[in-house]
């Protein structure tokens, strides 16, 4: 979201490896307090999951049904995938660049800032689009800015975290998206207190938040959020860091990762590739699904939606912690893995066999079980797989490409099988391609 063993004799002999900085542990990084970024980091994840489910999943979906009039999931298709397109250039550029960086404040601390700063701007500026060309233009460079600080954000387990620590590190990393979800489900759509036997609706604030004060609130978080990661539990100085020259056709040449020489990343990265796919073919039309699958009225598509959002992010939560403190103890990760697409696949199916805002709620559940399970490995298992520990933000950058390319691919993917065959084929097909994802860590030899 690693620190790759060097023996000590290759990292006499090779430039390019950091020179650790202070005090530092046996497997040659400096040695960090871990009580300060048990505390705030998951701010960092807290913030991405803002942008990625409150404007991703709320904020556009009623930005282009404002714009068009209607419900348009060729529009939405649209405005959603180019900007993922672009992301998958931010992730590993802004990686690689972060990997070279030399400053008192450290490698990742100085990028995290200036991205934090660029994409509120950018934020402000897609809150303000009045065409679905300006609005895929505007997500587009969110999501380029956004993912640059997501490289620098992930590399922090393999940079400063031991890997005994890993499962609980990244289980607690993982809370984020279940809290981002409920706050986002709280602050942006309400929650439909009738399905907890109250009546009205809880939070939602009058729909205050579903247009540009919405992106106002997400830019101003992310921004702050930062600040207190940064200054809370401060990057140590990598001024001393040796930096090889900068050439760049090794700058470029650097971003292949040799599949034969390093099967492991390469069937690491397929498999969240197609974990993810299946996730967000659903979760891209969740709105939708609800109004055209399940004959939610629009008044009361937003709330029921908070509603299902917050039963999903109860369930994540506990499977996260369960599965990330049993991860440390067992030191087995692939169990986890394959338990979540299972779990996943099963869960697809339950809107099949029942249709209806009950269906919808049995299957948060089961889902937010699944994927509560795979986020608290999910940063375990890339952190072990990554190839070389020095060039951590440009291989943790890649490998997020896993998560970005599949919201290229799954709007389109999803929108031809609604339109093709209907919801109805949505779901299975999901299954498959979430299951197909999971089954394959069996094949990372480098990790239990």
């Amino acid at each position: 979201m690693t620190h790759s063993d060097v023996a000590a004799s290759e990292a006499s002999s090779t430039s390019s490896v950091p020179t650790p900085v202070g005090p530092f542990d046996a497997d040659g990084r400096p040695r960090y307090r871990l009580g300060p970024l048990y505390a705030t980091f998951p701010l960092t994840g807290l913030a991405l999951v803002l942008i990625w489910m409150g404007v991703g999943s709320f904020l556009i979906p009623i930005q282009v049904t404002a714009i068009k009039g209607f419900n348009d999931p060729d529009a939405l298709k649209n405005a959603v995938a180019i900007g993922a397109a672009v992301a998958a250039i931010g992730n590993p550029v802004f990686g690689q660049i972060s990997d070279r960086t030399r400053s008192r404040f450290g490698r990742r601390a100085p990028w995290m800032l200036i991205c934090a700063l660029l994409g509120a701007g950018a934020l402000l500026w897609q809150s303000q689009a009045k065409s679905i060309g300006v609005l895929a233009l505007t997500w587009g460079f969110v999501q380029l800015i956004v993912n640059g600080y997501q490289a620098a954000t992930t590399a922090t387990m393999p940079d400063r975290v031991p890997p005994a620590k890993y499962g609980r590190f990244s289980a607690i990393s993982g809370l984020a998206t279940p809290v981002g979800t409920i706050a986002t489900a709280y602050v942006i759509g309400g929650i439909d207190a009738s399905k907890l036997g109250f009546d009205g609706v809880i939070g939602g604030f009058g729909g205050r938040f579903q247009g540009a004060d919405g992106y106002y609130l997400v830019a101003a978080l992310l921004v702050a959020f930062t600040l207190v990661f940064v200054f809370v539990a401060p990057e140590k100085s990598t001024k001393d860091m040796v930096v090889e020259p900068f050439d760049l056709k090794r700058f470029l040449s650097n971003f292949w990762i040799n599949p034969k020489r390093h099967p492991d990343f390469a069937v690491a990265f397929v498999s969240r590739f197609g974990v993810v796919a299946g996730y967000f073919m659903v979760v891209t039309f969740s709105y939708y699904i609800l109004m055209e699958y399940v004959h939610v009225a629009p008044q009361d598509a937003a709330a029921t939606m908070g509603f299902l959002m917050v039963v999903n992010a109860l369930a994540m939560v506990g499977a996260a912690m369960l599965i990330g403190t049993l991860v440390d103890r067992f030191g087995r990760i692939k169990p986890f893995v394959l338990g979540s697409g299972l779990l996943a696949a099963v869960s697809l199916f339950i809107p099949m066999a029942f249709d209806s805002v009950g269906g919808m709620t049995a299957f948060n559940i089961v889902n937010g079980l699944a994927f509560g399970m795979y986020v608290a490995v999910d940063m375990a298992l890339i952190s072990k797989v990554l190839p070389r520990g020095e060039d951590a933000g440009k291989d943790m950058g890649l490998i997020n490409i896993a998560n970005s390319a599949p919201q290229v691919a799954a709007p389109f993917m999803a929108a031809a099988i609604v339109e093709s065959w209907g919801y109805d084929a949505l779901f299975p097909l999901c299954a498959v391609v979430s299951l197909v994802g999971a089954v394959l860590v069996v094949f990372v030899k480098s990790v239990r």
